[in-house]
């Protein structure tokens, strides 16, 4: 979009209230590159994305976890009220990176290949992403944490066919990267830590009160690229950096003092902390009063009825996911501080998002895979599983949350990762541009995807989308830029949609049609019912029609298999072998 451009129409975000926001002015944006005058330089543009984080989990939307960086960074810049990832790690991290949907990017689930299109487990060649189309417009292009898009993950698969780095960072773009290439791992001994292409052996520290702890480890490597690109020889480039944290997904594991800044805090347990997250959601103006608090999920007990014994082990669980948030946000403190110190913050476009929503799943001893160490780096046993009598936190503990505070994490919404109703793929998005967003705390009512997130960022660099790659047409991005919120304009899009595991929905304008699978069409009217608590399904049968028209639609235009016909697949694929 040209900034030359006078913004059209009323401003399509609300003003939050209360604690953030004591009084926030109207936002303006200065017209640059107009009459003749020398046009803007392109942003630094940098992403950071949790990983498993709810969306009222940070203290600008309604947590009581302590992220003073972020809320800064929402302070000053947007928050949107209406940000969707796509449920699940690696299909949102296929999206971010190409402005595809996950399926068009050959991750339609995970990191099995299923000898289909859509569903190879490895980012397709003809998908080009973020850092190469960056990288093509002159920009440095760098990245720390998680990659998690192809199965190819190198000599920790223990299999030759999988050893290949075709698919890993510096072969899709980035110059430098740091991170690891599986999906989850020991936040102590991550499992597959690469610096650029070779992998990082780790050895035990024989300083037990500076553990290496790969959260860190993320963050400085961050203000590491930040700096050296500064200071380098290409310090007049615009740079991208891709900050991909593992916080705060399984496995509980935090540093004692962290631990120690929340303790006692969750003593009132889940059903006390969900309502007053949700109160503070109204009074910042994240959601509406009139929208009713989903029902606790049936699995989880009210905690007045926890046992007294058990309650230890809970309050702890809610503890130590609090601290790895927490300190996430002293990373992007450091990065923050990095940016500054380089003279680069107020031109650089930061957002920051969460993968899918609060996870529920429930960690047991017999889980197993590349992502479960039997072992602590220092070769001591590791104790798997939500085991009630070990606390967790340590590097000798391996546990999750599960769904009794993932709901907390989600609130005010239903369900969680996995599933596509609000508690999965509602996340918070924070945009910080000191040059184009002069006045901030605004909150973007509009509905935007991580689809968009590429669009958004050639759109801010005014770089083109390549037309080929490997020798093929590469898939034009599906989302849609978000400069013209920035510029007080609505978006214009007919839908945005989704499918995990044959969980579906689509979304237009205000209207939501979903599906739990292997359940029937459920229709919600989300101005009036986001958290999903009234079906209108069987009162508006042409909405549905029309709505379902559109997911089929698009579901055959982006190589959507039904979920039992690929589990079909899968089984027999088996017994073939």
């Amino acid at each position: 979009m040209s900034p030359c451009k006078k913004p059209a129409g009323g401003p399509p975000y609300s003003r939050g209230s209360a604690a953030l926001l004591a009084s926030v002015a109207a936002i303006s944006f200065p017209l640059l590159g107009c009459g003749g005058e020398e046009a803007p330089p392109p942003p630094d543009i940098v992403l950071i994305m949790a990983d498993d984080m709810g969306f009222s989990d940070l203290g600008s939307y309604g947590g009581e976890i302590e992220t003073p960086n972020l809320d800064r960074l929402a302070a000053n810049g947007l928050r949107f009220s209406h940000f969707y990832n796509t449920a699940r790690c690696c299909p949102t991290r296929a999206s971010l990176l190409t402005g595809l949907y996950a399926h068009q990017a050959g991750v339609g689930h995970m990191m099995g290949d299923d000898d289909l299109p859509g569903y190879r487990g490895d980012l397709a060649a003809n998908a080009v992403t973020i850092a190469e189309a960056l990288g093509e417009a002159g920009y440095g292009t760098y990245m720390s944490g998680k990659w998690h898009v192809t199965r190819h993950v190198g000599n920790w698969s223990g299999n030759d066919e999988l050893t290949s780095t075709h698919n890993w960072p510096l072969q899709r773009g980035f110059d430098r990267f740091y991170g690891t290439i599986h999906g989850a791992g020991s936040f102590y001994d991550p499992i597959s830590l690469t610096e650029g292409n070779t992998p990082v052996e780790l050895e035990p520290s024989n300083d037990s009160d500076a553990p290496y702890y790969y959260t860190d480890a993320i963050s400085e490597y961050a203000a590491r690229f930040v700096r050296e690109h500064a200071a380098g020889n290409r310090s007049d480039d615009p740079l991208f950096l891709y900050v991909a944290h593992t916080a705060p997904h399984w496995p509980l594991h935090a540093l004692p003092e962290d631990i120690d800044r929340y303790r006692g805090r969750y003593a009132a347990g889940w059903d006390v902390i969900r309502e007053k997250r949700q109160e503070r959601l109204i009074e910042l103006g994240l959601i509406d009063q009139d929208w009713l608090l989903a029902e606790r999920d049936p699995r989880v007990p009210a905690w007045d009825d926890v046992p007294e014994e058990e309650r230890p082990w809970f309050e702890r669980a809610m503890e130590v996911y609090a601290a790895q948030i927490d300190r996430m946000d002293q990373g992007i403190g450091t990065l923050v501080a990095a940016l500054e110190e380089t003279g680069r913050l107020d031109n650089a476009l930061i957002l920051f998002l969460a993968d899918n929503g609060g996870c529920a799943e429930v960690l047991t001893d017999r889980w197993t895979g590349l992502a479960i160490p039997r072992q602590a780096l220092d070769g001591s046993p590791v104790a798997v599983g939500n085991d009630t009598e070990v606390l967790p936190g340590p590097e000798s503990s391996y546990q999750s949350y599960g769904p009794h505070w993932a709901h907390v994490s989600n609130t005010p919404f239903r369900l969680y990762k996995h599933w596509v109703h609000e508690g999965g793929i509602a996340s918070p998005l924070i945009v910080h541009w000191p040059n184009r967003i002069t006045e901030g705390g605004g909150i973007v009512g509009e509905t935007a995807h991580v689809v968009d997130l590429m669009a958004t960022a050639l759109d801010s660099a005014d770089a083109p989308h390549p037309g080929s790659r490997a020798g093929r047409d590469s898939i034009p991005v599906e989302g849609t830029s978000l400069l013209p919120v920035f510029q007080d304009q609505p978006l214009e899009r007919e839908a945005v949609f989704w499918e995990h595991e044959g969980n579906r929905a689509v979304r237009s304008g205000k209207w939501k049609l979903v599906s739990r699978h292997p359940g029937e069409w459920e229709l919600y009217d989300l101005v009036a019912d986001r958290t999903e608590a009234d079906d209108l399904a069987d009162d508006e049968p042409e909405k549905v029609a029309r709505l379902a028209s559109l997911w089929e639609a698009w579901a055959a235009r982006t190589g959507v298999v039904p979920w039992a016909e690929l589990i079909e697949r899968r089984r027999a694929a088996r017994q073939a072998r």
